[in-house]
């Protein structure tokens, strides 16, 4: 029996594009200041000191927060930050951009393309695999709510760098998990599985891990298994298909390496 700590991925609000982009700039502030020694931090602070008394001509009172937001007004300057309206500009079309698969290089005949478009409020989606990172940033793109799980710290990394590139952190989460020992208390409507990474696992311990993604999806729920012909048959349709049991088979493909589909009664 998998154990399953408790760990609630919640849906986002919808945030106004305010406060999207004060979540960007402050985003690129600290990454600026990360970057920065020590010395070169409190020569940063007072700048900011001297600019604040210079521009009051009463007494101030100069606060830690009122320093460290003119600290952050600084590098702003520094940085060129882009003001809101030429921001959101950029912005809108960023995201319209990243809704075409082809941005992704995800299959546009492929299912997930008229999957990620019938949104529910409710919906949320648990993604298997390295391979599968890029379905995974198409799907927060278009606004799901995303967890994207793998074994090695180097795919989750680079699914969390490419998130932040792309201003898509807030909707994808990212976790180191080995399969078949944990998995996240989650209840998600779609679960994409990279073939790869299930037929890296012995038979037991991929059995174990199905079963564990079969009980956590919603009624209704559906499966998607990633285009795979590296999977030498392990994880063939016809494979898939017997370990399902009572799922219907929503696009089934003859061949190893088509996607294939399976829905939860």
């Amino acid at each position: 029996m998998l154990s399953s700590p408790q760990l609630q991925v919640l849906r986002p609000q919808q945030r106004s594009l305010r406060q999207e982009y004060a979540e960007f700039i402050e985003q690129r502030i600290e990454e600026y200041k990360e970057r920065l020694t020590r010395t070169e931090l409190l020569s940063l602070a007072d700048d900011a000191v001297r600019e604040l008394e210079l521009a009051s001509e009463e007494q101030l009172v100069l606060t830690e927060v009122l320093m460290l937001e003119h600290v952050d007004r600084l590098i702003m300057k520094q940085l060129n930050l882009p003001t809101f309206r030429k921001w959101r500009h950029k912005h809108v079309r960023m995201r319209q951009a990243q809704r075409d698969a082809a941005y992704w290089s995800v299959d546009e005949s492929g299912p997930i393309t008229d999957i990620a478009r019938r949104l529910d409020p409710f919906d949320s989606a648990l993604i298997l695999g390295e391979e599968a990172i890029p379905t995974a940033l198409f799907l927060a793109a278009h606004q799901w709510p995303v967890l994207f799980i793998d074994p090695t710290l180097e795919a989750v990394d680079e699914a969390e760098k490419l998130a932040n590139q792309e201003a898509l952190a807030p909707r994808l989460q990212a976790l180191v998990v080995q399969l078949g020992h944990w998995l996240p208390d989650v209840n998600p409507t779609l679960v994409v599985l990279d073939r790869k990474s299930l037929a890296d696992l012995d038979a037991p311990l991929r059995v174990r891990a199905l079963d564990a993604f079969k009980r956590m999806t919603k009624p209704g729920g559906i499966h998607c298994f990633l285009p795979s012909g590296s999977t030498d048959g392990i994880l063939a349709p016809a494979v898939v298909r017997a370990h399902y049991g009572d799922w219907s088979t929503q696009h089934p493909h003859t061949g190893t390496d088509g996607w294939f589909l399976v829905r939860k009664p």
